[in-house]
């Protein structure tokens, strides 16, 4: 063991921390908000392979290094139910992102077909500028920051379970208790659950808790 000093009189070894560097903690972070964002699209309904999912972080680190090479950590991939969907996972470096870097996103994929969805990860602010660049784009696109991504919040134990209501099953259960849409309680669009799962504007929510103290409950909240 490596000596550092001394504490009355008895050697003291290097602090743990010192043996962190920035490419440990770089790809330790990468890695993390990979998993959550292979998850995310799993659970959302896209054909994402287990085996990448179950990567240790030994095993990233084998395959994109210490540094790892922002381009080699994107994600493409197809829905489940309709193979001619298809999204992509692009992370952001550390910097500002400018009007110029989302021109430059947009001139890379312009070509893919199918494409209907995108997902930027960032690590910076964006721009008002860049924000306007990507709301031009002619599919959905949603921006997270990578330190969003750096737990999977859906696995907490007292997360309650979140289901989409068929447009059929949403019109039974308003005429079921007449009401109209604006009856049901809010859920908003900035919502953790509501951006993990991609929800849209006017979905509503079977929301159900459950707990060893609490009884079992069930209420419906539309996104808005």
């Amino acid at each position: 063991m490596e000596v550092d000093g001394e504490i009355n009189g008895e050697a003291v070894g290097r602090c743990l921390s010192s043996f962190i560097d920035d490419g440990t903690t770089e790809s330790h972070r990468y890695y993390l908000a990979r998993r959550t964002t292979l998850e995310m699209l799993k659970d959302r309904g896209y054909i994402i392979p287990s085996s990448e999912i179950n990567q240790t972080l030994h095993e990233f680190r084998s395959i994109f290094g210490p540094k790892p090479d922002l381009d080699r950590l994107r994600i493409a991939s197809v829905l489940q139910a309709d193979q001619s969907k298809r999204i992509m996972v692009i992370f952001c470096g550390p910097q500002l992102v400018k009007v110029n870097t989302v021109r430059g996103i947009g001139a890379q994929i312009v070509n893919k077909e199918g494409l209907n969805g995108l997902i930027l990860i960032l690590q910076s602010k964006i721009t008002s500028q860049a924000q306007r660049a990507v709301d031009q784009f002619q599919f959905k696109v949603e921006i997270f920051q990578i330190t969003d991504l750096l737990v999977n919040i859906t696995s907490h134990v007292l997360k309650p379970k979140h289901q989409v209501l068929t447009p059929r099953e949403k019109e039974k259960l308003l005429k079921k208790y007449n009401l109209e849409e604006k009856q049901l309680p809010r859920m908003s669009m900035k919502d953790a659950i509501v951006r993990y799962y991609g929800y849209e504007k006017g979905q509503v929510l079977k929301v159900t808790y459950s707990g060893e103290i609490t009884q079992s409950h069930v209420t419906y909240r539309c996104v808005s």
